[in-house]
């Protein structure tokens, strides 16, 4: 048994509570549950398996749906007694087909100086294209297919470029926020995770700063 299991403290049942997250948005996609022999096989396979216990059985993610989850680390808490399982995943982690199974909000405030907005477009760009809704503007993209949505792109960036050259500081806001939604549309297009992206950009800068430092 793996030396990480032994320290772990399983419920009565025999379970733990393992909360799944994106590795790349940080969004929590569900809340399983695990036993030791499930937590081995994640471990060992490198793909979360979990505990039903409406089934009273073991159960591989993704093992009917192709929606497997390809685990980057397993984390615990500090009294030993839940899990962060966080993953990369090759498509919904609902059985209904949604992204994560946290899509109804009972509370939300009012949030300041976050970039959570973009995890929203990306996740509901996402859904367009797979439920592909009548009379969505993403869906009129998607449906259209790659020229269009590249030439979107381009009329947005001439349009940033055109205000900022006016010196209109609203309507380069406008218009970047224009140019944001329609790349992330075309990096979906793509299958191009937009972390990947800020990805390089860290790469870049990382490399940029080991540079001057020497």
């Amino acid at each position: 048994m793996c030396k990480m299991i032994e320290g772990l403290k399983f419920d009565d049942k025999g379970l733990i509570t393992a909360v799944v997250q994106d590795a790349q948005s940080k969004e929590v996609l569900t809340v399983a549950y695990m036993n030791e022999e499930s937590l081995q096989k994640t471990i060992e396979t490198g793909e979360t398996w979990f505990y039903s216990r409406s089934r009273n059985e073991l159960w591989h993610k993704g093992e009917t749906s192709g929606n497997t989850q390809k685990v980057v680390s397993i984390k615990t808490d500090c009294d030993k007694d839940a899990l962060v399982v966080e993953v990369l995943p090759a498509g919904p982690a609902c059985h209904n087909g949604t992204t994560s199974c946290f899509t109804e909000t009972v509370v939300e405030n009012e949030r300041v100086g976050s970039l959570d907005i973009i995890d929203e477009l990306v996740n509901v760009i996402r859904q367009r294209e797979i439920d592909m809704p009548e009379g969505a503007y993403t869906t009129y993209l998607f449906d259209k297919g790659i020229d269009k949505i590249c030439k979107k792109v381009g009329e947005e960036a001439t349009e940033v470029v055109i205000g900022a050259k006016n010196r209109d500081a609203e309507e380069v806001k406008w218009e970047a926020a224009d140019l944001i939604y329609h790349l992330l549309v075309l990096l979906q297009e793509q299958k191009i995770n937009v972390y990947d992206v800020l990805g390089v950009l860290k790469t870049r800068h990382e490399e940029k700063r080991a540079s001057t430092k020497k």
